[in-house]
């Protein structure tokens, strides 16, 4: 098996997906393209390493095909997937803008204002108290926790809405599907143009490894199979690319969430220290003064946030679209 084709090493797939970040609109979007690309570059390692290896003679053919000419069909081959990847990578580009640019609005819409709101501070604040209380192993164990939470609710918000008008899994399917339909139509013209019996060529195309490893997909049964989900190989190959993706519309992961929970759950822990000193001088004071005292906390506090709130939405704006890419 020869070395990786200059060619896949030098394209703008390539080079995209190695710049990925790790966060949830990133890696939906990487998802789906890289199914395109893995059945892309596994073809060009296949030729890479058919390159030198003649095709068995046919006993119903007297033709010999050389294996120079073997050689030229590969490299046809190499460039009809290239061909093939970029109408696919564009459409896949495109619906991945639209689905990001929507969650990017929902996220305004819904989950910008309902987590900077007065009342959710608070409700977090209760969430942090009660993790730190009930689990007993520290300030680490309350972000965890409070981190799971914010991914629940950024995927009830955010990302399950968005999935019903926009489905990152059928994207990725129609991507991989354009990209084998694009290719297949390209096949037939290179048998054609070097005259190789179709045989012989069917053979050829049988021994190259599109899809592995196992369960593993040659390319003839690739550009063959109708509908492409039919072949079982693919289907394994869209379950790997979920799996190391964390699953499409499955939630934010830890370092979209992560960060905003840190920072919520310190403050919130900061913020704790105070209003528990109010808390104990309103249950000392007792009756009318000690509600007063607590309902004059949960003013000063309601008018301290509704100062503090633009920036909070800034920071939390800011760092959603910087990990929206």
């Amino acid at each position: 098996m020869r070395a990786l084709p200059g060619k896949l090493a030098k394209s703008p797939l390539f080079f995209q997906l190695a710049r990925a970040g790790k966060n949830v609109p990133d890696r939906i979007h990487r998802t789906v393209v890289l199914a395109a690309y893995s059945l892309s570059a596994a073809l060009l390692l296949a030729l890479a390493g058919c390159t030198g290896r003649e095709g068995a003679p046919d006993p119903d053919q007297p033709l010999v095909v050389s294996e120079r000419t073997w050689q030229w069909v590969d490299r046809d081959i190499g460039a009809a997937s290239l061909t093939a990847k970029g109408p696919a990578e564009n459409y896949a580009r495109g619906s991945m803008e639209a689905w990001r640019s929507r969650v990017r609005q929902r996220s305004e819409e819904d989950f910008i204002p309902w987590y900077t709101s007065y009342w959710t501070q608070q409700w977090l604040s209760i969430k942090v108290a009660w993790y730190k209380l009930g689990d007993g192993e520290g300030d680490n164990a309350a972000v965890r926790r409070l981190a799971a939470y914010l991914q629940d609710q950024y995927h009830e918000r955010v990302l399950a809405p968005v999935a019903e008008e926009i489905d990152p899994e059928a994207i990725r399917r129609q991507t991989t599907a354009l990209y084998a339909r694009l290719l297949g139509e390209q096949i037939p013209g290179i048998r054609l143009r070097y005259g190789v019996p179709a045989r012989q060529f069917e053979r050829r195309l049988k021994a190259i490894r599109a899809i592995a490893p196992a369960p593993s997909a040659s390319l003839y049964e690739l550009v063959h199979a109708r509908p492409l989900d039919s072949l079982a190989a693919y289907a394994a190959l869209l379950a790997r690319i979920k799996q190391a993706g964390g699953g499409v519309g499955a939630g934010p992961a830890d370092a979209t969430i992560s960060p905003v929970a840190e920072r919520t759950a310190e403050k919130l822990l900061a913020r704790l220290a105070v209003s528990g000193g109010a808390s104990a001088a309103a249950a000392a004071l007792g009756g009318v003064a000690g509600m007063v005292l607590s309902l004059g906390a949960t003013g000063i506090g309601a008018i301290a946030h509704a100062k503090e709130r633009p920036e909070l939405e800034a920071q939390l704006r800011q760092m959603l679209d910087c990990r929206a890419g």
